[in-house]
């Protein structure tokens, strides 16, 4: 352009671990919503949780001024996504000597940018959409449906472990009550 942006595409891998939440009932949004700015995700308060596809590709088409907190945000509007951003990060995944190297990009960094430097080997720098690590959980970024949802799955997984470890005690105690039987017809 005459005042020295330029615009491109970029893939992102998406590589989500949890599971996302999206409106329900909600058809996708059309050209024409798209054109209109209309955001069918705002207008509903049912909400449902579902994990997208594992390493899923979308390629986005952004200018070089465009930066990795406006990719996210982008990459959120696009699947109808209603968590917060804050909850992901967008990496800079590189390949080199046969290792795999996770990068987190600040979010004034500038993708597109970083693309053009790199080249198209998707080798050299391919750009990864996960679940922000911080180290410490945000639990105020998360609305009270993922919460209870988080509550379910530790419920469930709990009542699991809960099961484990009767069956391995209940057949110890059986083969402990069977050594017992078969011992007492023998002296000693």
């Amino acid at each position: 352009n005459d005042d020295g942006t330029y615009t491109g595409f970029i893939k992102v891998h998406l590589k989500l671990q949890r599971p996302v939440t999206v409106p329900a009932g909600i058809r996708p949004p059309s050209i024409y919503d798209a054109l209109r700015e209309v955001n069918l995700a705002e207008m509903t308060e049912k909400r449902t949780s579902f994990y997208l596809p594992l390493d899923a590709i979308k390629q986005l088409h952004i200018s070089s001024t465009t930066t990795v907190s406006e990719v996210i945000q982008g990459l959120l509007k696009k699947f109808m996504v209603v968590d917060n951003p804050q909850k992901f990060a967008l990496f800079k995944e590189m390949r080199k000597d046969g290792q795999v190297l996770f990068q987190k990009l600040p979010l004034t960094e500038y993708p597109l940018y970083l693309r053009l430097l790199a080249g198209p080997d998707t080798d050299v720098l391919s750009f990864v959409l996960k679940e922000n690590e911080t180290g410490e959980v945000e639990w105020d970024a998360f609305s009270i449906p993922e919460l209870q949802n988080f509550l379910m799955i530790l419920d469930k997984e709990e009542k699991d472990k809960i099961q484990q470890v009767h069956r391995k005690y209940e057949r110890f105690k059986q083969r402990l009550q069977q050594t017992l039987k078969e011992a007492r017809g023998k002296p000693g």
